[in-house]
C-alpha cells in the first residue's frame, strides 16, 4: 500500500514485530550454519549521520550469539595508530573461522568523515579511493564475504530526526560533536558519497543502496538482502535432553540466603 505521495504506507507495529521475529530466526539459523561451514563474512555498514545504522545494527545483532555476530565501533584512531598503514588498525577485528564481524563506521571513515571534515589531506583521500578496491579484492580473495551496505537518507528525514534528538532527552546521548557540522556540510558529504561510489563499487565487493527514509522498512529490507546473499542451510541438532539435579548433596540453598541483602521489590 501507498500513499498519495507515492510512498509506503506507515508498518504498523504488529506487521513489523511479526516480520522482523521471521527473519531474525533466520540469522539464527544462518550462524549456525556459519559456525558449522567456518565461513568467514564482513558486513560494513556505512551512511549520513542519522541515517539508522545503529537501529539496523542492533535488529541484526540482538537475538543472535555475539560469539558468532561480533560487533566493531573502533574510536578515533590514536597517535600510535595515525601512524600506521590506515587500514592496519581494522586487520585485527577480521573474522576467524564461524564469525560474522559488523563494522558500524569502517575504513571507509576516510571517505567520507575524515575527508569533509578535513581529518586527512587531499591526497591521503584520493589514495585512500585508489587502494581500497584493491585491498577488499584481497579480502574477498582470501575467502572472506565482504558485504557493505550505504544507508540512504533524505535531507527532510535527517533534519526531522536531528531535530528529535535535541528535543527529546532520552536521545540526546546520539549527538555526537559531528552531527551538527554534518547537518552543514549535506552536499560535501553527498559528493563524498558519490566519489566513494565511483571508486569503490566493485564486482568483488559492491555496494548495496539501503532506502532508509522508513527504519522499519530499512531494517526489514537490510536483513531479508543479506540473508539472500549467502547459500545457508538449516544444520541438524542434536535433540536436547534436561539434565535432573543431583539431589546426593542436596540441602536448603533457600534458607541460607536468609539475611542477605535483597534489593527492595518496588515493581
Amino acid at each position: 500500500m501507498s500513499n498519495e505521495e507515492g510512498r509506503p504506507e506507515k508498518l504498523r507495529r504488529k506487521d513489523y514485530e511479526l516480520a522482523i521475529k521471521e527473519l531474525q530466526v533466520e540469522l539464527c539459523i544462518l550462524q549456525e550454519w556459519v559456525k558449522q561451514e567456518g565461513r568467514r563474512i564482513i558486513i560494513v555498514f556505512e551512511g549520513r549521520d542519522a541515517a539508522g545504522k545503529g537501529g539496523t545494527i542492533k535488529a541484526i545483532t540482538e537475538r543472535v550469539s555475539p560469539r558468532v555476530f561480533r560487533l566493531v565501533a573502533l574510536p578515533a584512531p590514536s597517535d600510535r595508530e595515525k601512524s600506521q598503514i590506515y587500514i592496519q588498525r581494522y586487520i585485527p577485528h577480521f573474522p576467524a573461522a564461524g564469525e560474522i564481524v559488523i563494522f558500524d563506521r569502517s575504513w571507509y571513515n576516510r571517505a567520507g568523515v575524515e575527508h569533509v571534515m578535513g581529518f586527512c589531506s587531499k591526497d591521503e583521500h584520493r589514495r585512500f579511493l585508489e587502494l581500497c578496491p584493491m585491498f577488499e579484492r584481497h579480502i574477498t580473495e582470501s575467502g572472506i564475504k565482504l558485504v557493505k551496505y550505504w544507508l540512504e537518507v533524505t535531507n527532510e528525514e535527517q533534519k526531522r530526526r536531528f531535530e528529535a534528538r535535541i528535543q527529546d532527552p532520552m536521545r540526546q546521548w546520539k549527538l555526537s560533536p559531528m552531527d551538527l557540522p554534518s547537518r552543514e556540510k549535506w552536499y560535501d558529504y553527498s559528493r563524498a558519497r558519490d566519489q566513494m561510489l565511483e571508486a569503490t563499487d566493485t564486482e568483488w565487493a559492491p555496494w548495496h543502496i539501503v532506502r532508509s527514509e522508513d527504519k522499519k522498512r530499512a531494517r526489514l529490507n537490510c536483513i531479508a538482502h543479506f540473508l539472500s546473499l549467502i547459500p545457508y542451510k538449516q544444520v541438524k541438532r542434536k535433540s536436547i535432553e534436561l539434565p535432573k539435579r543431583d539431589k546426593s548433596k542436596a540441602y536448603d540453598d533457600e534458607a541460607s540466603l536468609a539475611g542477605r541483602r535483597f534489593i527492595e521489590q518496588r515493581f
